[in-house]
């Protein structure tokens, strides 16, 4: 037995130097080895800079599985990538593991983007053939982000942050994505990454404002209920479209706080309308894959005063499909005090008739795809009336979006449409100008008051 004091086995410089520039598990490079390679490139090229690109591998999904199945099952995966990276680049490249679930490819003998971007996608078809874990098989995605020397950086930083830049972007994009780093692309990270500020920021300071837009009964227009809508005015951005930060709050994770923001003020705003008005709130896909959605949803319309049963959700077929168990989970707890739930966008998606089987729902909009083309088009029209024939089959109330001429209203009429809402009816307005509206179109005018709700 060695003493504390014997003298330690001999380790050459060399072997030392080897161990500090490989990564221990894969046998790969590391990052150090990946920087001392990219240098020494571009140090032979420096009279005659001819370009290299750098890349970055991303497995998609990895976390997950690595959770599901252990550290083992995750290190297993991790080398049997290592290794099929090794097999696949060209002569002359070089594959080191950059960190955690990330591969860093040296390609020097790629020049520019078309050539980047094939070669990501014999990389992606490689990666994402079934890997074996003994007893089980799993599959996993890639996404890739490429940077050419030099012009996305003479400097292995540079060149590096670019890259990442670029994979970055193909992660926003979804799974399986490809990027080549340019100048504009960095831009645009730029612009999304000053968005995402202003956004977080204007949610801390309570600055994303409720607009509401009435959905009515068409046989008299008179309202039924107002659909709740965000709207954002930056002091710097302008007006930023819902279609842009509602999709960038979820992708960064704090859409529950936007979601729960938006849904105190519009739940405190209906407490001051008729009881019999709705108001109708849109879910996400994200907030459909959280168990505590509903929880969260009760406690808000619990601490404003609001009567579940005056609530109307509504949810994508692409939402629900997110996480199905779980969004039936949600929708089950929620109708069970009252709340309904409303299928939206109805029409657009690959199988809404078994969504409608599958789910119980108080409710389908038809998309407003369909709405804009009933009078001109004779199938539009006959798909119209076939979906309003099989909802009141079914026991379910419908809701035509996107009404925007007088021709429309009449036809929906005409075919047994109850509800609707667009432009024709109301565009969406603030919850003083709802207010005005209401005394208008409801002549409700001080009487108003009698039929309110307290907090």
């Amino acid at each position: 037995m060695k003493s504390a004091g014997d003298p330690l086995p001999d380790v050459s410089q060399n072997e030392l130097q080897a161990m500090a520039y490989r990564d221990p598990l894969t046998g790969l490079g590391n990052r150090y080895r990946l920087r001392d390679k990219v240098r020494l490139i571009a140090a032979e090229r420096a009279d005659d800079p001819a370009p290299f690109t750098l890349g970055i591998v991303n497995l998609d999904g990895f976390k997950p599985i690595n959770d599901l199945f252990g550290s083992e099952a995750g290190d297993e995966i991790l080398c049997q990538v290592a290794f099929r990276l090794k097999a696949c680049i060209p002569d002359g490249a070089t594959v080191t593991r950059h960190e955690g679930d990330e591969f860093a490819i040296l390609l020097p003998l790629v020049f520019e983007k078309l050539s980047a971007e094939r070669l990501g996608q014999m990389i992606k078809d490689v990666l994402s053939a079934p890997y074996d874990l003994g007893d089980r098989h799993v599959r996993l995605s890639a996404s890739l982000g490429f940077a050419v020397y030099p012009f996305a950086g003479a400097e292995f930083e540079e060149l590096l942050k670019s890259a990442e830049t670029a994979l970055y972007r193909s992660k926003r994009r979804g799974r399986g994505q490809i990027t080549v780093y340019s100048r504009e692309i960095a831009q645009e990270m730029k612009r999304s990454t000053q968005l995402e500020q202003a956004l977080r920021n204007a949610i801390i300071a309570d600055a994303v404002e409720v607009y509401f837009q009435p959905i009515v009964r068409i046989r008299d227009a008179s309202v039924v209920g107002f659909e709740a809508l965000a709207r954002w005015n930056d002091p710097d951005l302008g007006f930023v479209s819902p279609a842009v930060f509602v999709p960038l709050a979820e992708e960064r994770g704090f859409i529950d706080a936007l979601s729960h923001a938006l849904l105190r003020k519009a739940a405190e705003a209906a407490l001051s309308w008729p009881r019999e008005l709705f108001l109708s709130f849109n879910l996400s896909s994200a907030q459909l894959m959280d168990s505590g959605t509903a929880g969260a949803i009760l406690s808000t319309l619990s601490r404003v005063g609001l009567d579940p049963a005056r609530l109307e959700l509504e949810i994508t077929e692409t939402a629900v499909m997110t996480s199905a168990d779980t969004a039936e989970r949600i929708i089950a707890d929620l109708r069970r005090v009252g709340v309904r739930i409303a299928l939206d966008d109805f029409g657009t998606g690959q199988s809404s008739l078994g969504r409608l089987r599958d789910f119980t729902f108080d409710k389908v909009k038809i998309d407003r795809a369909f709405i804009s083309r009933i009078t001109v088009d004779r199938a539009t029209e006959h798909i119209v009336r076939a979906i309003i024939a099989m909802c009141d089959g079914l026991g379910l109330e419908v809701v035509a979006e996107g009404i925007e001429e007088q021709a429309d209203a009449e036809k929906l009429r005409a075919l047994g449409c109850a509800m609707g809402q667009g432009y024709y009816y109301g565009r969406p307005i603030d919850a003083a100008a709802t207010q005005h509206y209401l005394q208008q179109h409801l002549r409700i005018g001080d009487r108003s008051g009698e039929s309110r709700e307290t907090a």
